[in-house]
């Protein structure tokens, strides 16, 4: 484990070699010429190698460093929340959890180095004219890029090999201050590396012929800087619990004792929480995102939504409820770890039946794509019932009602143990189910009626309020119910172990959902700029300029997926044989 983070840290030193003389040269040479314009490229202009085929190469090494990169963003946020926690309940479970999430972090940190350098090399080896385009506009940050990634390194080694060194109440004070400042440096970097891919859809700092204009904060801070920041900050920390979600099913599936399926058992739970947690508001984020692309460009926005990647939106709708019913499916089994949760076995059913619904409505398409024959037998490619249920107030309602019944899943969850002591308590649950009841009957009156019935812009308009009436719905049931169960008695202790083996493949789904869904949605992203390097300012006239289908994208997707569990599982292992611990008996009490 010591050789696998120094190598790392020997990684983003080369890293920081490379981008210094990659960064600066170009930029160098280009601003002595006053910042010409992009250059204008032939099919010449782009190197082959071994025919290799260049563009292939750099798709799947981004895809694979951006995923093993959300990771490592990830986990030390939570890692820091956890080890906070410990520290002031003085739970050493808590201490002990948080130390293995990072554990499992560094070697991926590893490779997240190894697969950023290669990415580099890539970009400066098959298109040399659009980094050297690049580094003359943003060569400030690409140098402190690499000073910030080279720091991450000394930081992460500092936080992880003084973990057991830096105890005590002082001590320990240094050990969450390290961690803060490692999540500091670790989203600086994830803005900075924003910034380059956003300027290539909605460039900033130039004309129109692509001239810099020497102010490189202009060209950071570009029209969909914000908003790729807020959808990939919350979508980065969903993934990260996913994916120590699914290291904790692993851990609890080859334990061999009781102590350690408990504990990985506990571990699994904390995990699917924070991704429960970010998931929630990630449609949202992802609707502000296209909301804006709609804003800058709606050329673009309609290329999104309405032209060759529309389909894709289906496929994407299928893996997001594919999250939503295997999150929702773990909570349910989780609910066997009480003895108290008998009481509230009826009301999984109506939730299941309320998720698939709100499921089916949202991956329906508006129209179909069928045969000839199909066409005839149908009457066209527009179902006359199902077909305004492809419609956006649809699905907006749809995804709303998936939120707000996926957190009763976890009210319910949360209350099963517990036996609520105020004498109030009737009138509180009174109150809860109204709050329930009007909150989802305005989500369905705004969807229904400025959905079908009113003018495009109402239909538009009317995604906000639904939006403030679930996050309504969502804060102040879960501040009444913290007063209705405050001082509330334990039906009897939690059963941490006591889960069937089936949910922790409900982790396993949540982690390979995730890393598909990622993977389809970054096609999307790059692929809305179609023969564009630099939207209307660079051209792309490589002998690949094109955009790929579904089906191609959808399998070099897959293959850098298979790619990335594998590292994944070798991760694990690493995680796993690097250090066989014992828990103590009576680690966990029942």
């Amino acid at each position: 484990m010591r050789k696998t983070l120094s190598f790392g840290f020997l990684a983003s030193l080369v890293a920081l070699v490379v981008c210094v003389l990659a960064g600066t040269g170009p930029a160098l040479a280009q601003e002595a010429a006053g910042f010409g314009p992009a250059p204008v490229l032939t099919a010449a202009d782009y190197p082959t190698v071994a025919g290799v085929n260049g563009r292939l190469v750099i798709w799947i090494v981004a895809q694979l460093h951006l995923w093993f990169a959300a990771f490592v963003l990830a986990v030390p946020i939570f890692v820091f929340i956890i080890e906070a926690i410990g520290m002031r309940t003085r739970d050493k479970r808590y201490d002990d959890m948080a130390y293995e999430f990072i554990k499992v972090s560094i070697t991926a940190y590893s490779i997240t180095a190894i697969l950023g350098g290669l990415l580099l090399f890539s970009l400066i080896l098959f298109y040399p004219h659009l980094f050297g385009y690049l580094s003359t506009i943003f060569s400030k940050s690409m140098f402190y890029y690499a000073l910030l990634f080279f720091g991450e390194s000394a930081v992460l080694y500092l936080y992880y090999y003084g973990w057991h060194w830096l105890q005590g109440d002082l001590r320990k004070w240094i050990h969450l201050s390290l961690g803060l400042l490692l999540n500091a440096i670790g989203t600086t970097l994830m803005l900075l590396a924003n910034a380059w891919l956003t300027f290539m859809m909605s460039p900033a700092g130039v004309d129109p012929a692509g001239v810099f204009n020497g102010n490189e904060w202009e060209a950071i801070h570009n029209f969909l800087w914000n908003p790729i920041n807020i959808h990939r900050f919350v979508a980065n920390i969903a993934y990260g619990g996913s994916i120590v979600g699914a290291y904790a099913a692993f851990k609890f599936l080859t334990a061999r004792t009781s102590q350690e399926k408990a504990h990985y058992d506990w571990m699994g739970y904390n995990a699917n929480f924070i991704a429960i947690c970010a998931l929630l508001p990630l449609p949202f984020a992802g609707y502000y995102l296209a909301a804006e692309i709609y804003a800058y460009s709606q050329q673009m926005g309609i290329t999104l939504m309405g032209g060759i990647f529309a389909w894709l939106f289906i496929i994407q709708a299928v893996l997001i409820g594919a999250l939503f019913l295997s999150a929702n499916y773990y909570l349910w089994c989780g609910m066997g770890r009480s003895d108290g949760a008998r009481r509230y076995y009826w009301a999984i059913k109506y939730i299941a039946i309320v998720l698939i619904g709100a499921f089916l409505v949202w991956f329906t398409p508006h129209t179909l794509v069928l045969t000839n024959s199909e066409l005839k037998s149908l009457g066209g490619p527009h179902h006359s019932i199902l077909g305004p249920l492809g419609i956006m107030p649809a699905k907006n309602t749809a995804v709303n009602l998936m939120i707000i019944f996926t957190f009763l899943s976890f009210l319910i969850y949360r209350r099963s143990n517990k036996v609520a002591t105020v004498s109030w308590e009737g009138m509180g649950n009174t109150l809860q189910v109204a709050l329930f009841t009007a909150g989802i009957l305005n989500i369905l009156f705004l969807g229904i009626y400025h959905g079908y019935f009113t003018n495009t812009v109402y239909k538009v308009a009317a995604s906000i309020p639904q939006v403030l009436t679930t996050f309504v719905v969502i804060v102040v049931s879960l501040v009444l119910d913290s007063f209705i169960y405050r001082g509330a008695r334990d039906v009897g202790p939690l059963h941490w172990g006591r889960i069937p083996d089936r949910a922790q493949y409900a982790l396993f789904l949540l982690a390979v959902a995730f890393t598909w869904l990622m993977g389809l949605m970054g096609y999307i992203r790059s692929g809305i700029r179609q023969h564009w390097h630099v939207v209307d300012i660079m051209r792309d006239n490589s002998p690949n300029a094109f955009t790929p289908t579904l089906g191609y994208a959808a399998n070099v997707v897959s293959v850098a997926a298979v790619i990335f569990l594998t590292l994944v599982i070798f991760v694990f292992w690493i995680a796993k044989v690097s250090s066989v611990k014992t828990l103590p008996a009576g680690y966990w009490k029942e």
